[in-house]
Order: C-alpha cells, then structure tokens, then sequence
C-alpha cells in the first residue's frame, strides 16, 4: 500500500468516524430533550421529586458537545470571523487555514491530556457527583475526553486534505 492511499484511508475512516459522532451528538440531544419533557411532567403535572433527570440531561447534552466537534470541524461549521480570509488571496488564505489547523490540534492535544488526567483522578479516586444520584464522574468525562481524542484524528485528517500528497 503506498503513501497516498494509506492516507485516503486514515482521511475517509476519520470522516466517517466524525460522521458517526455527529449522529451520536444528536441521538444524545433528542435524549436530553426528551428528559426534559419527562422531569416536566414528573414535576408539574405530578408534582413529584425528580432525581437523576437533571444531571442525565447535563451530561447527555455535554457528552452531545463534545462527541459532535469533530463532526462539526469536518463540515466547517464552526462559528468563525472570515473578513480577513475573503480579504487575501487564496495562497495566503490556504496557508492561514494551515497555521489555525496546527493550532488547533495542539490546543486540542492539550485539553485530552489534561481531561485524560482528570479522568484518571476521577477513576482512581471514585468520584461522585455530590448530588443525591451520586453519579460516578468518569461516566461524564469520558465523552469530554474521546471528544478531544477523536478532535485531534480530526484536525490531523484536515491538515492532511490542506497539505497535497507529494508522488
């Protein structure tokens, strides 16, 4: 197997693997949603006390965050300020892309280690939520952490789209 196609393989497997991600994030918004229509007619209609819905929602939602990043930096759709990159011509506005694809894999490289200590500290040490739920905390860091580890395969794909296999 040569160069440029081990490299069309890593690109279209972590575009499908953020493609998958995408359609996690939003199967775990339709949960949390749901939740809330659950814990509103629990309350409100029955006037009962509600116990796990609150942080079940929390989490789903955050877990939807930062599963769907990389999804959303394969289609480009990150909230970004373009007036500069309409501004200079396109060698410029490539190299650009370059420089913000590096930075961002490195600050993504950064926060997964430091979510990935985290993690380890909430495992080794079994943290709960200090909620009656007693939730342990790996169970919502875990998402936060293969979110930035499946961010940095991201934005390594990308870099390899902005930079032209050489023969």
């Amino acid at each position: 197997m040569n160069r440029i196609s081990v490299r069309q393989t890593y690109i279209r497997w972590i575009d499908g693997l953020s493609r998958l991600c995408g359609v996690a994030a939003a199967v775990l918004l339709v949960v949390a949603m749901l939740v809330v229509c659950e814990m509103i007619l629990i309350r409100y209609v029955f006037t009962a006390h509600t116990t796990w819905q609150t942080e079940a929602v929390v989490f789903s939602a955050t877990a939807s965050i930062f599963l769907g990043a990389p999804y959303v930096l394969l289609i480009k759709g990150h909230v970004g300020v373009d007036f500069i990159h309409l501004m200079v011509k396109s060698r410029v506005r490539l190299w650009l892309d370059r420089v913000g694809a590096v930075l961002g894999l490195v600050f993504c490289l950064v926060m997964a280690v430091a979510t990935a200590i985290f993690l380890f500290d909430a495992i080794a040490g079994g943290w709960t939520t200090p909620s009656v739920a007693r939730v342990p905390l790996w169970m919502p860091l875990t998402p936060v952490f293969v979110g930035f580890v499946l961010l940095c395969l991201q934005y390594v794909a990308e870099l390899l789209k902005l930079f032209p296999a050489s023969p």
